[in-house]
């Protein structure tokens, strides 16, 4: 029997308040009888925070307890009330006393509907402040009390593991809550409950099986300071030592909608990002995706910029029947210790969907009703089609105050990719190819950002503001992370390894964002022990990490048959310098400076040897990228993309094969086709994407052709394709027209 049955078995035994009021008395003075019997616990102070401070910042708030039967909801708010002094009022003794009779019998008597009905109703009636309530389990099933609850409440959602509940309710012969009746398991009934549950909560305290009820308190009360404060952003580039002393501290939604800090630099948290505990962890091995991406995304947004019900609400629009998978993120034993982690079943089958499919909902709930925004970006590929994607999800609304405008190097992506972007256009959408290559199209676009009278132009001009959609903003990087997380908890829910077992990540890199958020996951308690950084040609980045030099004076972007990967600058090298560098923003700043004048910059070596303590880095030939393409298709009969091959030719030559490594497959091979039909030695290829798609799948091969693709490339036959010279005049010339064309004239 866990701790906490025994803690509530001491309460139940030593009673600390009765509630010896009548229903009329209750009611009719509107709370004050209910002070009046009330006793405020003796203060004791908490070690872990300042419980003065919390109360204050609290107002005339309550602190809600809310959880299924067994929870502990009662146990814990007698702690709550001994460590803060506030009174503790349990619902279902205050039930009790206005029925005179107990909460089982009650229900006996009148049955499930009736009984919500009069419980609901008692709650709506009841007021009071600064106070510590326990509801019932049920309480959460009548909603207009709810609502009643929640205006004077922040409510905590004691979220207990199930096998936890259901052995604390045998142990307290709980036979009869509401919706129990013959033939139904107790199980069901509470996991029929969550729904209920999910709704309300502000801060959710993820249990683990065991904990004591003095844990539990203490997580509520720090779940409480999280909620009461906030979480500040800051430049990579600023100077100041803490938020408190920059001028400007930014919040999420200040980051989603800015995209990039005025000064150049990335946003990144001011503060670490949150580390789970290993229970917590646990609590998500059996949990489906959407619910991991649930847990860490309320870890790590406050819920002043998005409430928890808006967060699943989200989650749940992004990550559904629009993945090819159910199980959206699969992880798939490849060869030996390696794993694919497929990142390609979403609607535009790239890795890109995780963070794409979720972000504009963010963007729409987020930005300001009072202007237009247009989502300015660059893409090597896949961002393009992925950001479209997702803005076609949006309400009609929503997409008459937000456009995208994209811009991609004309012979720098796939047919396939230009295809599948092209496709989208439409009165909010457009598609821009330039005569140059990614980098060009990326420094062009992050000095219109830095450009205060070129957007101060267009705020005046046309009351349109701009943001961005690609790794560069913050929130595309956090929806990252949770695959990566994922992917660990998948390989531990197959009996690969347990948790606490090492490993090893292998991801085809071009902006640094991908193998970026696998950094965070680490950070966030995920032990993975080496980066494994691959490149193509273009291998700026091995050469990095290899000698801690960034030097772009001689090199120029070749294209390849992986396109992601034809980065040069790589603008998330700037996030984890910053974050190795222990957060030395003038170090940051000196060393991009020093890149944006003369191209190049030297690491200090106390700096190169500790990302050289995480990070191995290697690069792949084109030859080699088709040998490995053709190679594991003969052995196994699966067929990877261009970027996947180059992943896997570095991972044979960098793993150390003492523990699993897991490589991103971060695109579907039929977006390459072309490519992936050369390397499976295939003679006469034709020139068009739909018979090229009709060829790879007549391999019958895994994985198969990805359908939505397929779909799309019909599409696109019909749609004008737009070009523009490499010149950066031109390019802030084909914003205004778009902008023109799309929103009002301020006059």
């Amino acid at each position: 029997m866990s701790r906490l049955i025994s803690a509530g078995a001491r309460y139940l035994k030593h009673r600390l308040f009765h509630m010896n009021v009548c229903d009329s008395s209750l009611i009719s003075v509107n709370g004050k009888c209910v002070l009046s019997c009330l006793r405020t616990f003796p203060f004791y102070k908490h070690p872990l925070s300042s419980l003065s401070t919390l109360c204050s910042l609290m107002d005339e708030k309550n602190i809600v307890l809310l959880g299924a039967p067994g929870a502990g909801k009662t146990t814990v708010g007698v702690i709550l009330g001994q460590l803060t002094g506030l009174p503790m009022i349990d619902i279902a003794e205050l039930l009790e006393n206005t029925w005179h009779m107990s909460v089982t019998q009650k229900l006996q008597e009148i049955g499930d509907e009736l009984f919500l009905q009069e419980e609901g109703e008692i709650l709506k009636r009841f007021s009071i402040t600064r106070s510590i309530i326990a509801l019932t389990g049920s309480n959460p099933m009548h909603p207009q009390s709810m609502y009643h609850i929640k205006k004077n409440g922040i409510v905590v959602y004691l979220d207990v593991p199930l096998k936890d509940l259901l052995e604390r309710l045998e142990g307290m012969k709980i036979d009869h809550i509401v919706g129990l009746r013959p033939g139904v398991p107790m199980q069901e009934i509470l996991q029929s409950r969550q729904q209920f549950y999910h709704m309300w909560y502000d801060i959710r305290v993820l249990c683990q099986f065991g904990d004591s009820a003095e844990t539990v308190a203490e997580k509520v009360l720090d779940g409480l300071k999280r909620h009461q404060g906030s979480e500040m952003f800051i430049s990579t580039r600023s100077t100041a030592k803490s938020p408190e002393l920059m001028k400007d501290p930014s919040s999420f939604t200040d980051v989603l909608i800015e995209g990039l800090a005025l000064d150049g630099g990335l946003y990144v948290p001011a503060d670490s990002l949150p580390e789970m505990t290993v229970g917590e962890w646990q609590r998500l091995v059996e949990a489906p995706y959407t619910e991991r991406a649930q847990v860490l995304l309320e870890r790590s947004v406050h819920p002043d910029d998005v409430p928890a019900v808006k967060l699943r609400e989200m989650v749940k629009r992004a990550y559904g029947q629009n993945f090819a998978c159910n199980r959206i993120a699969p992880i798939r034993h490849l060869t030996d210790n390696q794993f694919l982690l497929e990142l390609f079943h979403g609607p535009t089958a790239s890795f890109k969907d995780f963070a794409l499919q979720l972000l504009p909902q963010l963007f729409a709930y987020c930005m300001p009703r009072t202007c237009s925004y247009l989502i300015l970006m660059t893409t090597s590929g896949d961002t393009g089609s992925a950001v479209l994607d997702g803005i076609s999800c949006l309400s009609d609304n929503d997409k008459q105050r937000i456009s995208v405008l994209i811009f991609f190097p004309e012979e720098g992506i796939s047919q396939i990719q230009k295809e599948q972007m092209i496709s989208y256009e439409g009165k909010n959408v457009k598609t821009v190819g330039v005569k140059s290559n990614f980098d060009f199209c990326q420094t062009a676009i992050k000095q219109i950002f830095t450009n205060p009278d070129y957007t101060g132009f267009l705020t005046v001009e046309y009351g349109s503001a701009l943001s961005t959609a690609n790794s560069i903003n913050w929130a595309c990087l956090l929806l990252q992370v949770i695959y990566h997380a994922s992917a660990y908890l998948d390989l531990i829910k197959q009996g690969i390894i347990t948790f606490g077992d090492p490993v090893d990540v292998c991801i085809p890199t071009g902006n640094f964002g991908n193998i970026l958020a696998a950094v965070y996951a680490k950070c966030m308690g995920i032990p993975i022990r080496k980066f494994i950084c691959a490149s193509n040609q273009n291998n700026a980045l091995t050469d990095f990490i290899r000698t801690g030099k960034y030097d772009l004076r001689y090199r120029i972007v070749t294209a390849s048959l992986s396109p992601g990967l034809d980065v040069l600058r790589s603008s998330n090298v700037e996030r984890y310098l910053h974050l190795v560098a222990h957060g030395d923003g003038q170090l940051v700043r000196e060393l991009f400076s020093q890149l944006d004048e003369s191209k190049h910059f030297q690491v200090p070596n106390t700096l190169l040897k500790r990302i050289q303590h995480n990070f191995v880095s290697d690069w792949c030939s084109e030859k080699e990228c088709l040998a490995a393409i053709y190679s594991v298709h003969k052995s196994t009969g699966y067929i990877l993309d261009p970027h996947t091959a180059v992943a896997k030719v570095v991972a044979d030559r960098q793993q150390d094969w003492s523990c699993p490594v897991i490589i991103s497959s971060t695109a579907h091979p039929c977006k390459f086709t072309a490519g992936v039909l050369q390397a499976l030695r295939v003679k006469e290829i034709s020139q068009h994407p739909s018979d090229q798609l009709q060829m790879l799948n007549s391999l019958n091969s895994l994985p198969s052709v990805h359908k939505a693709v397929l779909e799309r490339i019909g599409k696109s036959q019909a749609q004008k394709k737009e070009a523009c010279p490499a010149d950066p005049s031109a390019i802030m010339d084909t914003i205004e027209n778009f902008i023109q064309q799309k929103f009002m004239r301020v006059v």
